[in-house]
Parts: structure tokens; C-alpha cells; sequence
């Protein structure tokens, strides 16, 4: 039988402004077949503009199929753009990694936990007039607690940041997501923890 995978989140993860087969859990399909997993397409629960509780209800409205072998987690970016409290994402986060694990039939080392990318060096952000270095302390005020909490857990950690921070050029037409070309990079990075975690 396949593995199945759900992917959760939000912009990022449904792949805003590139088409399907280049969103990174669809590239991260792709590449984990090319190693011989035979792993199904992706149960993708995503919205963009998505924060944390709103991705929880998204969740509650989803049929759920669990197991799943694989599960990865990616959000709060929207969280830190409406300017809502690190300690609100902390519990909230919490709470979608709780579920998570329930959902990859307990067991924590079969999900993977995303780092936010800093949206603050997009071109997008500069036409906006944004405070990049505000924006990059908040994310990275967020990823820290997203790490701990992924840490907390037992489950996997991948941080995609600094690839979003090297290469801002690598946007989508809209200037703020990111391109296929970056996401491949994420994929990347995602990829031997993903593998990993499906061994």
C-alpha cells in the first residue's frame, strides 16, 4: 500500500500564485518516489491567509483519513502579519502539533514541522514600505517557538528561513510567494528529513 501524506498549512503549502505540481509538497511527492517510496499525492489542507485557529477549523471541516505515515505542519506567517501574540501562536501551535501527531497515529518522528519564511525581503514587502528587520524578528520570534514546540514533542524540524532570506528574487508574478524555483530549494532541504521520517 501507499504512503499517505497530509500537508498542512497555509499559502505556502497550497503553493499561492505557482500551479499545482510545483508546491512543494507536491515537488516533495515527486522527489520521495524518484528514491522508491511509493507515497500517494497529498491531502493538502491549506488556505491562503490562513493563521493558526483558523487552519484548526479547517481541519475540523476536512474529511481526515489516519493514519498517515506522513504529515507535515508549516504556518503562523499570517499570524505575525495580523500582528497577533507570540504566547496566542504558542498555544495555538501547540495545540495544531497535538493533532498533528494524533492524525500520523501517534507517532511524533512522522511529522515534520516547517519553518516560516520571511515574507519581509519580498519585493512585495518593499513596495509596501514594511520594516523588513521588524518582520524578520517576529518570524524569527515565532520559528523559535515553533521549534521548541516541535522539540518539545519528539517531532522533525526543518528551516527553510534562511533559503527565503539567500534568494528573495525567487518569488512568484505576485512578488511576495514564493516561485517553483524556490520551492524546489525547500523540497531540497525537506526531502532527507521527509525521507527519514517515512523509513
Amino acid at each position: 500500500m501507499p504512503l499517505h501524506y497530509l500537508a498542512l498549512g497555509d499559502s505556502y503549502t497550497i503553493g499561492e500564485a505557482v500551479p499545482a505540481a510545483n508546491r512543494w509538497p507536491a515537488q516533495l511527492v515527486h522527489q520521495l518516489r524518484a528514491r522508491g517510496v511509493a507515497i500517494d499525492d497529498p491531502q493538502i489542507i491549506a488556505v491562503t491567509g490562513w493563521t493558526t485557529d483558523e487552519l484548526c477549523a479547517g481541519m475540523d471541516a476536512a474529511t481526515l483519513t489516519p493514519p498517515y505515515d506522513l504529515v507535515t505542519l508549516l504556518i503562523g506567517v499570517n499570524n505575525q502579519y495580523r500582528g497577533r501574540a507570540a504566547g496566542e501562536f504558542r498555544t495555538q501551535f501547540g495545540g495544531l502539533l497535538r493533532r498533528a501527531i494524533e492524525l500520523a497515529g501517534g507517532l511524533a518522528g512522522h511529522v515534520v514541522v516547517v519553518s516560516i519564511p520571511d515574507w519581509g525581503v519580498t519585493r512585495f514587502a518593499r513596495e509596501q514600505g514594511r520594516d523588513a528587520a521588524q518582520i524578520a524578528h517576529a518570524l524569527d520570534v515565532y520559528n523559535a517557538i515553533a521549534r521548541d514546540e516541535a522539540g518539545r514533542v519528539g517531532a522533525r524540524w526543518v528551516d527553510i528561513t534562511p533559503i527565503s532570506r539567500r534568494h528573495p528574487e525567487l518569488v512568484a508574478d505576485d512578488g511576495l510567494h514564493p516561485g517553483a524555483a524556490q520551492y524546489a530549494l525547500w523540497t531540497d532541504a525537506i526531502l532527507p528529513v521527509a525521507a527519514a521520517a517515512v523509513k
